[in-house]
């Protein structure tokens, strides 16, 4: 046996402290803790965003891989097409829907198969909830849904496998009269020929590979319902045989991987009702139980490249659940992103402002009733500073914990008023030039760009006036925000800013469009996954940002919906993160020089004032040290 100098060229070294940032296969003595220690591989499922329409719940099909996904999320009574997510390896985002069938009755069912990419995937088959089944296909370019040839038959719980649409099969399910198949089709691109048979039919199965190196295991045999089994099969792109069994029967599992590098994920057991989080990893060799899911489901988006790099999303426990996990087998250790409570504030208000980073921010004014005060936060605790001159709410705010801008409101009516912020108090400076509330800004005290909001003549008039600060003074922007808006969030700087939902004429209609300012002009970005306005301030920067909250109202203002849900801005898309414990909006969020991976949402409205913090901690990744012995 080598020794250990010959493998990695030195000699296990003595140390007092562990590394900071220690290399695999690196080993050391630590004599303090009189250890020998080095990095461990660790395998585990953690949290991670939940779904955007976490009210679908199961009934998935899945696409693609664990940083690059599809989500096809069914609806309860098949009342509506089949959803699109995609998954993007941080959080979810809304595609295109499914395009119903002319002429019949209901749309596209889940629980069919689907196998592919996102810019190259296949759904074929599912069931009607009357208990017929469909033999109708669709297939996706990465934008949008087309109907494709049926399937030779009329197939329910049928399994997806291939690298794209034009190379995948559809395996196994049952019909109309509960018939299990054990039939193999392959889709060439435009048209479907048979494969080999399965030697034993079944259906709720899982597999994964591709068309050529496909893996089969487990679902119902028997007759209708059918007795789960433990039954591996491989199929080497004509004819399947036998292969090493599963340590668990089970069905409705979700699979992924190639043959060499598979898994299968979660079931229902059986006999009896209930669902298990069991997961069991394949190395060519032989299944092999490994770290079970935190949340135990079946009948979810369960997709990756590997083994070693899979996630699931959605799925029945039952009810429905939104919660995603990613499996992670590495030397490190991952802590998945999350919202925790902060210190409360001393006055409940809503319709502030906010400045700062989580660890050094103010809150700004607000109401009810009006007021001036401004709070500072040290990461732990609030605690009153200088007031306002000109108390107000409604109103937009830029800068840092020592240097911050104050401007606009409502006082009552819409306020030209801008004050500027040493770290210990608040004086006027040179005003707007338009008396506005319900803008939204971003920047900082030197250089700030002010957007849109209600203004004269009316105190509900929307606005599409955008504002620059250059330290001294502001000045009209020749290219105003394409369409009207108020109660809209920003972040950014004054030359790389966003602004994102809102409200749009006539009153209180919603809206999820996103703009992105250059500092100069104005360009449309991604959508957010829902309309809403009023959400918490915008934190961090154009190609990496958050909003939180929010609320999305009827026509006539009445009974808002208040929002937990958090989403990120990557520059070009919007996708989820974990939601915040409150529903509530018109808090105060952070400034500039926030991160995204460090958020704030401070006071605002749920079913009243309150004075709640809550603050945002991205994921993050540190060495899983880990102590060996030679016995």
């Amino acid at each position: 046996m080598a020794a250990y100098k010959d493998l990695v060229g030195q000699k296990i070294t003595v140390v007092t402290s562990n590394p900071p940032e220690p290399k695999t296969g690196q080993m050391w003595y630590n004599s303090a803790a009189g250890k020998l220690r080095g990095l461990g591989i660790l395998e585990a499922w953690s949290s991670a965003s939940p779904t955007g329409r976490s009210s679908q719940g199961g009934y998935y099909g899945s696409i693609g891989t664990s940083t690059s996904s599809l989500a096809l999320v069914g609806s309860p009574g098949n009342s509506s097409p089949l959803q699109t997510e995609e998954w993007n390896g941080t959080g979810w985002s809304a595609s295109d829907n499914m395009a119903p069938y002319s002429g019949i009755s209901g749309n596209m069912t889940p629980q069919g198969g689907s196998s592919g990419t996102v810019t190259s995937a296949l759904y074929a088959g599912g069931e009607m909830y009357t208990g017929n089944t469909r033999a109708k296909a669709q297939e996706y370019d990465g934008s949008s849904w087309t109907s494709i040839t049926d399937m030779p038959q009329n197939t329910g719980y049928n399994v997806g496998i291939g690298t794209a649409s034009n190379t995948s099969i559809m395996v196994g399910g049952y019909n109309e009269s509960y018939a299990f198949i054990n039939a193999t089709v392959d889709w060439s691109g435009s048209s479907w020929t048979a494969g080999g048979a399965l030697g034993t039919a079944r259906w709720a199965g899982s597999g994964g590979g591709t068309e050529t190196a496909a893996w089969f295991s487990g679902g119902k045999t028997g007759s209708y319902p059918g007795t789960s089994t433990t039954a591996t099969e491989n199929y080497n792109g004509s004819s399947w045989s036998t292969g090493d069994a599963l340590n668990t029967a089970r069905w409705l599992s979700g699979g992924t991987g190639p043959q060499t590098s598979a898994m299968v994920i979660g079931q229902r057991p059986s006999p009896g009702p209930g669902r298990g989080g069991n997961t069991e990893v394949y190395n060519g060799t032989a299944w092999a139980e490994t770290a079970d899911l935190a949340t135990a489901r079946v009948q979810f988006a369960g997709t990756g490249g590997t083994s070693a790099g899979s996630f699931v999303g959605g799925g029945s426990v039952p009810p429905s659940t939104a919660a995603t996990e990613e499996f992670t087998s590495s030397t490190n250790a991952i802590t998945a992103a999350a919202w925790a409570s902060g210190g409360s504030g001393n006055t409940a208000r809503y319709g502030a402002g906010g400045a700062g980073i989580q660890t050094a921010a103010l809150a700004i004014g607000g109401e009810s009733p009006r007021t001036g005060k401004t709070e500072s936060y040290d990461g732990t605790s609030w605690t009153e500073v200088g007031d306002l001159g000109t108390a107000r709410n409604q109103l937009a705010s830029v800068g840092t914990q020592t240097a911050a801008l104050a401007f606009g409101g409502e006082v009552p009516g819409p306020s030209a008023v801008n004050e500027s912020w040493d770290g210990t108090s608040w004086s006027e400076v040179n005003d707007l030039n338009n008396a506005i509330r319900d803008s939204r800004a971003f920047g900082s005290q030197t250089a700030a760009v002010n957007v849109a909001g209600f203004g004269p003549p009316g105190s509900s008039t929307y606005k599409t006036a955008t504002e620059t600060w250059d330290g001294s003074s502001w000045s009209n922007a020749p290219n105003s925000l394409p369409t009207a808006t108020s109660q809209h969030r920003a972040f950014g700087t004054s030359t790389a800013g966003v602004v994102c939902g809102g409200l749009n004429p006539p009153y209180f209609t919603d809206t999820a469009a996103t703009y992105e300012w250059n500092g100069s002009s104005w360009t449309s970005g991604g959508n957010l996954s829902e309309a809403k306005a009023q959400m918490y301030d915008g934190m961090g920067t154009q190609t990496d940002g958050l909003i939180s909250g929010g609320m999305s109202a009827s026509p006539d203002g009445s009974s808002p919906v208040k929002f937990t849900a958090t989403e990120g801005y990557d520059g070009t898309s919007w996708s989820t993160r974990p939601s915040m414990a409150l529903a509530r909006q018109s808090g105060a969020g952070l400034g500039t020089n926030s991160s995204a991976s460090a958020g704030l949402a401070a006071f605002g409205y749920s079913t009243t004032a309150v004075t709640n913090t809550e603050e945002f901690t991205g994921e993050t990744t540190s060495a899983n040290i880990a102590d060996f012995t030679t016995s």
